[in-house]
């Protein structure tokens, strides 16, 4: 079974608070243990988590829809809408303190994922019976490593996190095991190594994850970038939010 940690989660004026307050040297050691991985039952205060939810209500209006037969059927928002409707959540995105305590967790450097990848900060919606994503990585087409925190917002649902460890480790027994993250619960994990998916949604359900990535290398050379905004496009955000922002910045930039 996976180490779960819980983490104090008494209520503060400010979440760099709670966020500076959590243990290190423990996550650290189940972090590395698991294979670049960690379950945290309790993270953000209840106020942050609160304002996570108002978020959700905000870009309800902006859910793109999508289904690809056999891997996964869901809605997504990226974070180009998130910043139109919801910036509060890019403000928490980008919290120096939390930036450096997932730096203490992986023992990289991190940075933000430039303004132009609309996965930077995502929100995704488990609302229609059937809802899933099916086994895969959350691949990194950077230069560098891809880490990804998943953040629990609204979860009235059976849906699993269902995963696999050290399954790219040939010295390591490749373990599995399941976790719902309940809202202001988290999972921090390297995107390339570990192996995942969200079991089906039931009727009168509902489930609203939300993701932030960070990369130790924002560098993308541009067939890289080609496949990135093309799965984006596809699987995710729709073509307008994916391709119309890109379209955006490079008319300013004329």
């Amino acid at each position: 079974m996976s180490t779960v940690v819980a983490a104090d989660a008494a209520s503060q004026d400010s979440p760099d608070t709670i966020l500076a307050s959590l243990p290190g040297p423990a996550p650290r050691a189940a972090f590395v243990s698991q294979g670049a991985f960690l379950y945290l039952d309790t993270f953000l205060p209840a106020d942050v988590t609160a304002k996570l939810i108002a978020g959700v209500h905000a870009v309800e209006g902006a859910v793109n829809r999508n289904y690809l037969p056999g891997h996964k059927q869901g809605g997504s928002v990226s974070r180009h809408k998130i910043d139109e409707l919801a910036p509060a959540i890019a403000q928490l995105y980008r919290s120096p303190i939390l930036i450096q305590w997932l730096e203490t967790l992986c023992g990289e450097p991190l940075q933000p994922s430039p303004d132009d990848d609309p996965h930077a900060y995502a929100l995704y919606f488990y609302t229609k019976p059937g809802d899933h994503i099916g086994w895969h990585y959350d691949t990194s087409y950077y230069d560098g490593r891809r880490y990804t925190l998943l953040l629990g917002v609204i979860d009235d649902s059976s849906c699993f996190l269902e995963y696999r460890l050290h399954t790219r480790d040939d010295n390591v027994r490749i373990t599995e095991d399941a976790v719902q993250i309940p809202p202001g619960g988290m999972v921090f994990f390297d995107g390339d190594r570990l192996h995942h998916r969200i079991t089906p949604l039931r009727a009168n359900e509902r489930r609203v994850s939300l993701t932030f990535e960070y990369v130790t290398n924002p560098h993308m050379r541009p067939i890289q970038r080609f496949m990135s905004n093309m799965k984006d496009a596809v699987a995710y955000f729709g073509f307008r939010q994916v391709f119309r922002q890109l379209v955006g910045k490079r008319t300013s930039q004329a």
